[in-house]
C-alpha cells in the first residue's frame, strides 16, 4: 500500500494492492486511520487498481473509513476496481457511501 497526500486539494490517495481479507484489512485500517487523523483530508481516495481479491472485510474497511471521514465533512472515492470488485461494491450498496469510478488514472 502506498499513500500520497495532496495539500492543495486536501486529498489523501491510498493505492491498495494484493488481497484484502480479514487479516490484511485490520492492518490497512490502522494505517489508513493514522493518516486520516494526521491529515484530516476532505477527500479519501481508495485506488483498487492492484487489488486482486477482496472479501466482506474490504466492505467493512470502506464503511469504517466512511464513519471517520463523514463527520469531518469529507467524502470517499473508490477508483479503478476490477469488474469483480466493482460488482461486490455495488451489491453491498457502497455507491451510497462513496463515488465509484472505473478506469480513472491517478
Amino acid at each position: 500500500m502506498k499513500m500520497h497526500y495532496d495539500t492543495s486539494k486536501r486529498e489523501l490517495l491510498i493505492l491498495l494492492d494484493g488481497e484484502i481479507d480479514h487479516h490484511r484489512s485490520a492492518l490497512l485500517r490502522n494505517e489508513i486511520d493514522t493518516a486520516l487523523y494526521a491529515h484530516m483530508p476532505s477527500v479519501l481516495i481508495l485506488d483498487f487498481r492492484d487489488v486482486t481479491f477482496m472479501d466482506s472485510s474490504g466492505i467493512g474497511l470502506i464503511m469504517g473509513r466512511y464513519k471517520i471521514i463523514q463527520p469531518m465533512g469529507g467524502e470517499i472515492q473508490i477508483q479503478n476496481p476490477s469488474a469483480y470488485i466493482g460488482r461486490v461494491l455495488r451489491l453491498a450498496g457502497m455507491e451510497r457511501l462513496a463515488k465509484i469510478s472505473e478506469g480513472v488514472s491517478a
